[in-house]
């Protein structure tokens, strides 16, 4: 239907399709994308190398960083001291993967995740690799992953929104590096594909209560007056932002009544607590996030993205680490576990990782017992699981320091492909067109990683 057509639709109804049809049958339905910001260090929680323990404080080869650029707080350094994990690895599940005693309840699913042990980028700090795994671009004003399934198959359930952000705080003290809301934004895409954060507070989408004194039959009688006026504006102008704007206020409308019961966890019996540990209970936790995360899916949320910050660990990284894993090892398995018995996980794609790795070397003083790490883009781990892919693998093999791809690297072009391809869409057919040329999230990059399928 053409635009012309949409103007006429009733008060109430959405004025763009609410379900679209993906380029091929897909695996999944939904993504759920626990993006762990600041970026976690894949040589103590995924990334085994046991002969880094012989190498204790001995200087990186240089033939091992080969001129590779360094960030500003480790480019003054006058030696680069290899500094091994602090942590424990053993094998787990029928699998026989390698992670880290950090991750006890992770570890319980290791015959279901699919670990990638090679992802790389180009950005070297937070904001432009966030903005990268993102958005596709390390400069901001380009749509977000979420804001592009939202444009390319809709929502299943039209009192939601399509694509929903929660940020939770770690419980311990930690350098949490800042987010922008441009990472859940629409970009040059319209509005109505914007993702909507929901906050811990009283409201959980921010103004979107009436205030006093406004009931819902006056706020429904304000909404079509403003809707005529829009619709004059559309005519006048022949906008198509416009009626994105008509598109908010009613979906807005229609939150009112279904967020307040997705948001109350009250009615959760005491054992999903108690599965998901005792930060489940607080509000704007990771734990209480992820519980708020499979409710979401379960209402037909398309794309869900739950950030926790806090992972910048550049020193005194074994507390650090070790406080991060406590607020996100626990509810993150149990999160599976859900998926697992409600049937989800066959059509659920869930994915764990942060926006570049750590260095092997110590950033500061190293001690036994302490250190920091600095950002390393080269090489990172990362794992999904659910729909379409193989389960208990490793993907990608990096050398012995964890500086290096030495076999199947990733790029994150390639993630962004694969992951839109288990949604049934071609990255390369998903495009808008803006300022004259088409773009797309990955670009004129990535291909689908064959090696992960199942």
């Amino acid at each position: 239907m053409g635009i012309a057509g949409l103007v006429g639709l009733a008060p109430g109804a959405s004025l763009l399709a609410s379900v679209r049809s993906p380029h091929f049958a897909p695996k999944a339905k939904r993504i759920i994308w626990l993006t762990q910001a600041g970026a976690p260090s894949q040589v103590d929680l995924f990334d085994y190398k046991p002969g880094l323990a012989s190498q204790f404080d001995k200087d990186l080869p240089e033939s091992v960083r080969n001129g590779q650029r360094l960030t500003g707080m480790t480019a003054g350094q006058k030696r680069f001291p290899i500094a091994p994990s602090v942590f424990k690895f053993s094998q787990h599940g029928q699998s026989g993967m390698w992670l880290s005693e950090l991750l006890p309840h992770t570890a319980k699913f290791a015959d279901e995740i699919c670990l990638i042990r090679t992802l790389h980028t180009e950005a070297i700090n937070h904001d432009p690799a966030m903005t990268l795994l993102q958005t596709g671009h390390q400069i901001g004003g380009r749509p977000a992953f979420g804001a592009w399934v939202s444009y390319g198959l809709g929502t299943d359930n039209s009192d939601l929104p399509a694509f929903v952000a929660l940020i939770s705080r770690p419980s311990g003290p930690t350098n949490a590096q800042p987010l922008h809301e441009r990472m859940w934004g629409s970009g040059f895409l319209p509005s109505k594909y914007q993702g909507v954060r929901f906050s811990s507070g009283k409201d959980p989408v921010l103004f979107l209560s009436n205030p006093p004194g406004i009931t819902m039959d006056r706020r429904r009688a304000m909404l079509d007056d403003v809707a005529a006026l829009n619709r004059m504006k559309f005519d006048s102008h022949r906008d198509p932002e416009t009626l994105a704007r008509i598109d908010q206020y009613e979906m807005a409308f229609r939150m009112q009544s279904a967020v307040p019961e997705l948001a109350d966890l009250s009615k959760e019996p005491a054992d999903i607590y108690e599965r998901y540990g005792p930060e489940s209970t607080k509000p704007g936790t990771y734990a209480a996030n992820c519980i708020l995360a499979r409710r979401l899916a379960e209402r037909g949320v398309r794309f869900i993205q739950l950030y926790h910050r806090g992972w910048d660990q550049h020193n005194n990284l074994p507390s650090g680490i070790k406080s991060q894993c406590h607020d996100t090892d626990q509810p993150t398995a149990a999160l599976l576990a859900e998926l697992k018995e409600r049937g989800m996980m066959d059509d659920t794609l869930v994915i764990w990782g942060g926006e570049f790795g750590r260095t092997v070397y110590s950033q500061g003083v190293l001690t036994r017992d302490n250190h920091g790490r600095d950002h390393h883009p080269r090489c990172y781990s990362l794992w999904m699981a659910g729909a379409g892919l193989k389960k208990g693998h490793v993907h990608g093999e990096t050398d012995d320091f964890s500086y290096n791809i030495v076999k199947d690297p990733v790029h994150i072009h390639d993630l962004n492909a694969t992951a839109l391809h288990l949604l049934g869409i071609d990255h390369k057919r998903l495009t808008h067109r803006f300022q004259g040329r088409d773009y797309r999230l990955t670009d004129i990059h990535g291909e689908v990683i064959q090696g992960v399928l199942a």
